[in-house]
């Protein structure tokens, strides 16, 4: 996906919903001048901030990626072939453009509404982002090896380990070895309207 379409995705749910940048402001928590930098940006911002964006907009992070492609038959279902996830490679700083490495692949794309967002997460090789947001997080590790660092402690994960954790607690991780980690991540934000 292109991603200066989130940051226009972004801009057009914010005036259909009639929100100043000053009103999408107090509702996220971010700055007014941060917000105009998203919109104009053609990178997009990191997971946790696109989160709270989504949120003040009344709709889960993967609208704003232009994720619903597929209309299910059943809305109260969303069925995911292999490899049919939608891949975003998203975890960046709008400050400096700085790729982290890491590259997602949301899956459930097509079930809108939801309160859990579930991705496959190939985790970069150093610990650049510290990723801090609101409501609890879900890891499995379905292959390597991975370092994930909470609250400043290591815990060693291996294939078959998991790991849940409160977000809104500073974190971060890396692959281990000399392949990426592949890790299932589920992601609730207790915000959520």
């Amino acid at each position: 996906m292109h991603e200066e379409l989130i940051a226009e995705n972004i801009k057009t749910l914010r005036k259909q919903k009639k929100f100043t940048l000053q009103e999408l402001a107090d509702l996220t928590g971010l700055t007014k001048g941060y917000l105009s930098k998203i919109e104009r940006s053609k990178k997009a911002p990191p997971y946790s901030t696109l989160n709270r964006i989504a949120m003040a907009l009344g709709v889960d992070s993967a609208f704003l990626l232009g994720e619903r492609l597929n209309k299910s038959e059943d809305e109260r279902l969303s069925f995911t072939k292999k490899n049919q996830g939608k891949i975003i490679d998203m975890v960046r700083t709008l400050a400096e453009g700085s790729l982290y490495g890491y590259a997602y692949e949301a899956l459930a794309v097509d079930k809108q509404g939801k309160n859990m967002q579930p991705f496959i997460i190939e985790p970069a090789f150093g610990e650049e982002a510290i990723f801090q947001h609101e409501g609890e997080e879900f890891m499995y590790v379905l292959e390597g090896r991975h370092e994930l660092i909470y609250d400043g402690k290591k815990y060693i994960m291996e294939e078959g380990d998991c790991v849940y954790f409160d977000s809104s607690v500073p974190h971060t991780g890396k692959s281990l070895g000399k392949k990426k980690a592949k890790l299932l991540a589920v992601m609730f934000n207790y915000k959520r309207d």
